[in-house]
């Protein structure tokens, strides 16, 4: 078994950590101080070590010092808070295989922890011992994936403390869960984080993109189909449900499911029984469902497009997701965390972000949320000259972006009247853009704000629409 050591000063961090690592197939011990895990050290042959960075009789950098001089073959993993990253950084340098910074997120310890020992460590048992011995990484053929790569960093914003808090509640009940945000918010990392840390760990978790189904395919995906059930059924299908079995299933977009399927679906997840298409057999389900929309169901519901009765079936517990703008530093730490990411991809060593690319990142607006923070980053990563990101590095939309004035926010009042177009209305031009402006809000007020729907009713697409409110300077 993998025989790893916990060093903490931090009792219960420790205790925790070691109980959920007991539970993911480790031999765990801990330490409460450097001296005490130099003696574990002694008396035991670990594969790995977590060590706090900050101890009260040591540091990070000491005991990496003395762990790989005494215990060469054993590798140590830097437990970090975000002041600390540079630090981190420069142990790794010194032989750290990686950090972890605090908060301490269970999906990103266990993905980093598996990848020590599959990518880095290749563990051989001899003589009912084991040991350590450091592969050569351009010899490692590619390991499958364990467990979740995690997204969502549980950052130190209220914001994302309170989502934490959330998580952290539901995710041991039997709950249903509906969670709500923008695009890019990281819906899908916390619908796997609640799953991670249920009951139903070990099960299966099985994501579905309900926005990309046809109404023809989506019983099949949901439900499965048996051979010859319809014409270009070749062949038996197992569906979403079944293949979930015991597990979580993720439902994305279920806004955009048709109303005859949404009947289908609401009979399946109240009776707790799935039959494939073509098949007479039933077959008993056990799913924690959680879906996730950045559409107002509600409004849905007024409209006809969603039924209610399904909406309060799942409608157990919300989780609103915040957006990466109102997270405030939560965002450096979440591009540290996918720099972290592309190095390890790219095979780059770039540590840092330059002053003004921090300042220009922090005021930013992020319309595309996480999904936009880490394209940008990898793009930057792989453009990068030396070992720091610079604005040269950024595209072009991000390093030119300006932070509205003091007068150019007013207009997220709302008011009527756009004052860089009444100066002069007998201007056609002019009169076409207050015109503009004048449909935006009203459209957007009719929807409670809603951008998809908005753009559904102006007939343009998301991305114009996004174009045009920034025109306006409307927020």
């Amino acid at each position: 078994m993998k025989k790893i050591l916990i060093i903490d000063d931090e009792v219960n961090v420790a205790l925790l950590l070691s109980k959920f690592l007991i539970r993911n197939g480790f031999d765990v011990s801990t330490a409460s101080s450097g001296n005490a895990g130099m003696e574990a050290l002694k008396s035991g042959e670990f594969n790995l070590v977590l060590c706090d960075f900050r101890l009260e009789d040591t540091d990070g950098r000491e005991m990496l010092r003395n762990i790989k001089t005494q215990y060469p073959k054993t590798g140590v993993i830097i437990i970090t808070g975000y002041s600390d990253i540079k630090m981190a950084v420069e142990l790794i340098k010194m032989g750290a295989y990686d950090y972890i910074t605090k908060p301490l997120y269970p999906d990103e310890i266990l993905n980093t922890i598996n990848k020590a020992f599959e990518t880095h460590y290749a563990l051989v048992e001899e003589a009912g011992n084991t040991t350590t011995v450091i592969a050569d990484k351009s010899k490692s053929k590619e390991t499958k994936k364990q467990g979740f790569a995690s997204e969502f960093v549980a950052g130190t914003s209220k914001a994302s403390k309170e989502l934490l808090r959330q998580i952290e509640l539901v995710a041991p009940t039997n709950y249903s869960v509906i969670i709500l945000g923008e695009s890019g918010t990281g819906k899908e990392s916390v619908a796997k984080s609640i799953h991670l840390n249920s009951p139903r760990h070990n099960q299966p978790f099985i994501a579905m993109d309900c926005g990309s189904l046809t109404k023809e395919l989506a019983a099949s995906e949901f439900f499965g189909h048996e051979k010859g059930s319809f014409t270009g059924a070749l062949y038996t299908k197992i569906g979403h449900f079944e293949m979930a079995n015991g597990g979580t299933l993720f439902l994305d977009e279920v806004g955009n499911l048709s109303y005859e399927i949404q009947a289908a679906l609401l009979r399946t997840v109240q009776e707790r029984k799935v039959k494939r298409i073509g098949s007479t057999k039933e077959i008993d389900l056990d799913v924690r469902i959680i879906i996730a929309t950045n559409e107002n169901l509600q409004e849905g519901i007024q409209r006809g497009k969603f039924r209610e009765d399904l909406y309060h079936r799942f409608n157990e517990f919300t989780i609103y997701m915040p957006p990466l703008r109102d997270r405030g530093n939560d965002i450096m730490l979440l591009a540290e965390h996918f720099l972290r990411i592309a190095n390890n991809e790219l095979g780059r060593d770039v540590d840092s972000f330059s002053p003004e690319v921090i300042d220009c990142f922090m005021n930013y607006r992020w319309q595309g949320n996480i999904r936009e923070l880490k394209n940008v980053i990898r793009r930057a990563a792989l453009l990068a000259e030396d070992n720091e990101i610079t604005m040269k590095a950024l595209p072009l939309e991000i390093s030119n972006f300006k932070t509205p004035s003091f007068e150019q926010s007013s207009y997220s009042s709302f008011a009527h009247e756009a004052p860089e177009v009444k100066e002069n209305r007998h201007d056609l031009k002019n009169a076409a853009l207050e015109a503009e402006y004048e449909t935006i809000i009203r459209v957007l007020r009719e929807v409670n704000f809603n951008k998809t729907k908005a753009a559904e009713i102006l007939k343009i697409d998301r991305k114009t629409l996004y174009n045009k409110m920034k025109a306006i300077n409307l927020k």
